[in-house]
């Protein structure tokens, strides 16, 4: 029997319900949330769809304590708070989303099993609940997205299939992503890579699906099953995410085999390498600052 705990009803927490009911490799989905009735609502939803799909997938409400029965979780709530941000739009929710993940940490403390984070900015938040909660099988979602977006607009550009690019984006999932451009092939070859275009429509990309509904959600909500595959086994594979080099949590791939991962970063040329560390220093002083306004505002 696989239970996954999903924390958060929101738009990701309600596209990852419903691939996770579509898929049909778990037996139980089980819903917390900040307000009960949105974990209620996608419960009853999930329900629905199961009931039409035949699925053998049951979707249950449940407590924070509940959720420790869980074989893995997936951590997607948001707080409140308004995004004033036209650059760096995922750190806006730094001190609001870090006070919320800390104390779900601490709840949480002593669940064993693999925890996905989704709550931006993914890597200061997947570094914060992996320190507050002592975890040490806590990976983020970010980099994967980001990922299937060079790949995409990269074989759009050259009009092949997707599937013809090997390439990666790691480092931040914000705008000090790093473009792998040097280890990029398409159909096998390496191929002159446009980076500041390509990252250009990138960035272009997120604004273009809130213009247009509201809330970024299919794609992470897929890269959050596709992770939890490999996380527990299902599948085995490679993908991007956040995971610890050196104190501090970036994007990288990582080949999963029997849910047991190993670092495979590309090779990276001397402004890669650069633009790497760049990202790195971005997350140590994200993650400093948040921990001094933590201790701030306890001395209050």
């Amino acid at each position: 029997m696989t239970a996954i705990g999903i924390i958060g009803a929101g738009v990701v927490g309600q596209g990852v319900g419903g691939l996770l009911v579509q898929a049909g490799w778990c037996d139980t989905v089980m819903v917390a949330s900040l307000h009960g009735r949105s974990a209620d609502g996608l419960v009853t939803d999930l329900e629905d769809m199961s009931l039409v799909n035949a699925s053998p997938v049951r979707a249950r409400r449940a407590d924070l304590a509940r959720m420790k029965s869980c074989d893995a979780l997936v951590l997607c709530p948001r707080a409140a708070f308004t995004n004033g941000h036209t650059t760096d739009i995922r750190m806006a929710g730094l001190t609001a989303n870090g006070f919320m993940i800390r104390r779900l940490a601490r709840e949480l403390v002593g669940f064993s099993g693999p925890v996905v984070v989704v709550t931006n900015p993914v890597d200061v938040m997947t570094r914060l609940y992996a320190e507050a909660s002592g975890s040490t099988r806590v990976w983020g979602i970010g980099s994967s997205t980001d990922t299937a977006r060079y790949r995409l607009i990269l074989a759009r550009r050259m009009g092949v299939p997707a599937q013809a690019v090997r390439g990666h984006v790691i480092g931040e999932h914000g705008d000090l992503a790093v473009i792998c451009a040097s280890s990029t092939t398409v159909n096998g070859r390496a191929v002159r890579i446009p980076v500041q275009a390509i990252r250009a429509e990138m960035a272009a990309r997120p604004g273009r699906i809130a213009a247009g509904i509201g809330r970024v959600r299919s794609g992470p909500a897929a890269a959050v099953v596709a992770a939890l595959a490999l996380v527990l086994g299902v599948t085995d594979g490679v993908i991007e995410l956040s995971a610890p080099r050196d104190g501090t949590y970036l994007g990288m791939p990582l080949h999963f085999s029997s849910g047991r991962p190993t670092v495979c970063l590309p090779r990276l040329d001397a402004g890669e390498k650069r633009d790497l560390a760049a990202a790195e220093a971005k997350l140590q002083a994200a993650y400093h600052h948040l921990c001094s306004t933590f201790k701030e505002l306890s001395a209050s």
